[in-house]
């Protein structure tokens, strides 16, 4: 499994498309640890550009702050994942939260 989360100063980006890099992380499942991260600077932020690229990195799950309805269907076309409203802005510990059931999320803080 690989996850990826939008990064911004080292913290989550609560507004996905505004993001930096994209960190990746590969997960052993088994082990619920993280295997890998590597981080990565996304191309130009286009409609439809990151959900396809994304998951052409082979990230099966995207956490984020906040994402337009759009790019969530988008994510979902090219077999992504995508859970909106997380809270935490460390990405590892969202993505330990993550495999461990313990993630806290609440409301997509983006309207578009």
């Amino acid at each position: 499994m690989k996850i990826a989360i939008p990064v911004a100063g080292n913290k989550l980006c609560m507004h996905f498309g505004h993001c930096e890099v994209f960190a990746f992380f590969e997960i052993d499942e088994d082990g619920k640890s993280i295997k890998n991260r590597v981080d990565v600077q996304p191309p130009a932020h286009e409609p439809g550009v990151l959900p396809k690229w994304v998951g052409e990195q082979g990230a099966s799950i995207v956490l984020a702050g906040g994402m337009g309805q759009r790019a969530q269907e988008l994510f979902g076309q090219n077999g992504v994942k995508v859970i909106v409203g997380v809270h935490e802005t460390d990405p590892q510990k969202a993505v330990l939260d993550y495999i461990n059931n313990s993630l806290q999320t609440g409301n997509n803080v983006c309207d578009h």
